[in-house]
């Protein structure tokens, strides 16, 4: 089998580097607020090309601490509406939901599936206080023309990298791109933890430091609480492993990027609707999308032929039971992804031997 992704040897990849890095955090006794996590936020924070980075406890908690600083900072107040892509995961949602804000949902490029900025414009209202863009399946979903509405209506724009760590617009990586970013470390993403851990970039000193804040429970000082925050941070053993395996980051992507390119230049089959170049050129390519009408029965027949593929998503947000609210909207171009999409295996530990067969299978499809 073929699997879609393989953790273990993701891990093994520098195995020697992040057992020594574990090793020394387990018996350096400090676990918590410490040295590694120092040193990661000021590596990371220099890899994006940014001023600050705070560690935390995931991404939701990223982009729910970013939104909830700018409420405490008198930047927005809840009732307050958020332009958000319709198509991504729900993460980016439930961080506007839970601080009290509207999401507004804003229906994707098919062709780039991410947020169509023509569409913008019309979305927002005299409460539109955001932009929260998703860079999703690894592509840089930033555009100078998304910059400029943003500029011209006086909007925060606010970057969901969980997706795309590495990637860039121009000389620039994502995650440095808006007014603040927020990053997952998830096992699974271009730059994984070994558990759940993640982060905010930012230039801007006030939101750093209440982001800081309200990540340790609304205090800045020990014991002296100006804010109701949160407990959410990231601890020693994640941010020694996010040491060693950002080192790789980009030999890793450009991996992935080797892969994608052969899928683009190898598979050629009528019934499926692959990235062209130009999501290549602008992606790190965390996951692999392909379209297909037939998608139930493609999965079906890359199973019986030992790939693990993954849909990401089936059910697109607006039409998940919690969002009952959203369920009258019509998104035609969300749910034909959600209807049709299916990711195939695309990994930095893929063997060529894999990666031909793959294509094979997909261009035998039929």
């Amino acid at each position: 089998m073929i699997k879609y992704l393989e953790l273990g040897k993701v891990t093994a990849m520098h195995g020697t580097e992040i057992s020594e890095a574990v090793s020394r955090v387990v018996n350096g006794g400090w676990y918590l607020q410490g040295e590694e996590t120092r040193l990661f936020e000021q590596e990371y924070a220099a890899y994006t090309g940014t001023r600050h980075c705070i560690g935390c406890g995931n991404g939701l908690d990223a982009l729910t601490l970013i939104l909830r600083a700018y409420i405490e900072m008198g930047v927005m107040q809840k009732g307050d509406e958020v332009i958000v892509p319709a198509n991504t995961y729900i993460a980016s949602i439930l961080a506007i939901s839970e601080n009290g804000l509207k999401p507004v949902l804003v229906e994707p490029r098919i062709d780039t599936f991410q947020i169509d900025d023509s569409l913008m414009e019309q979305a927002i209202t005299p409460r539109t206080k955001a932009v929260m863009l998703v860079h999703l399946y690894g592509r840089c979903a930033y555009t100078e023309r998304l910059a400029d509405i943003c500029k011209r209506h006086n909007l925060k724009l606010i970057e969901d990298n969980a997706q795309a760590h590495g990637c860039t617009f121009g000389s620039r990586r994502t995650g440095s791109l808006g007014d603040a970013a927020g990053h997952s470390f998830y096992p699974g993403k271009n730059l994984g933890a070994l558990g759940d851990a993640g982060a905010v970039t930012t230039d801007d000193d006030e939101l750093a430091s209440t982001v800081r804040a309200l990540g340790n429970y609304g205090s800045s000082r020990k014991y002296v609480f100006d804010m109701k925050g949160r407990n959410s941070r990231i601890d020693e053993l994640q941010a020694a492993v996010l040491r060693i395996k950002l080192k790789y980051l980009d030999e890793d992507n450009a991996t992935r990027r080797a892969v994608a390119k052969r899928y683009i230049s190898e598979i050629h089959n009528p019934e499926l609707r692959l990235p062209g170049s130009d999501f290549c050129a602008n992606s790190v390519h965390h996951i692999f999308p392909v379209l297909c009408k037939r998608r139930d029965e493609l999965q079906r027949y890359l199973t019986d032929s030992s790939v693990q593929t993954i849909i990401h998503y089936p059910i697109p947000p607006h039409q998940q039971l919690c969002y009952a609210e959203l369920g009258g909207l019509k998104l035609p171009v969300t749910e034909r992804i959600h209807r049709e999409e299916l990711s195939i295996p695309l990994n930095q530990t893929m063997p060529k031997e894999d990666v031909d067969k793959v294509i094979q299978l997909l261009n035998d499809f039929n």
